[in-house]
């Protein structure tokens, strides 16, 4: 796995994680899918800033998105 379909896949799990710990508290339930979802999406998104050389800027995550989406769909 490269280092920019890691990040994608971490920042797409995290993101799905807020809307399903929101709705565990809500219930008052304890959010633990959520919370490993987190963990998951975290480590992946710290594996892959880490081990890309340069790392990532806050600049180039639109792009690198948009890179994994087009080779994917295309």
């Amino acid at each position: 796995m490269d280092y920019d379909l890691a990040l994608v896949i971490g920042l797409v799990i995290g993101v799905f994680a807020i809307p399903a710990m929101v709705s565990a508290m809500s219930e008052r339930r304890a959010p633990r899918i959520a919370a490993i979802a987190v963990i998951v999406g975290g480590g992946l998104v710290a594996w892959a800033a880490t081990q890309k050389p340069g790392g990532y800027t806050i600049s180039e995550i639109p792009d690198v998105i948009v890179r994994v989406v087009a080779r994917y769909v295309d």
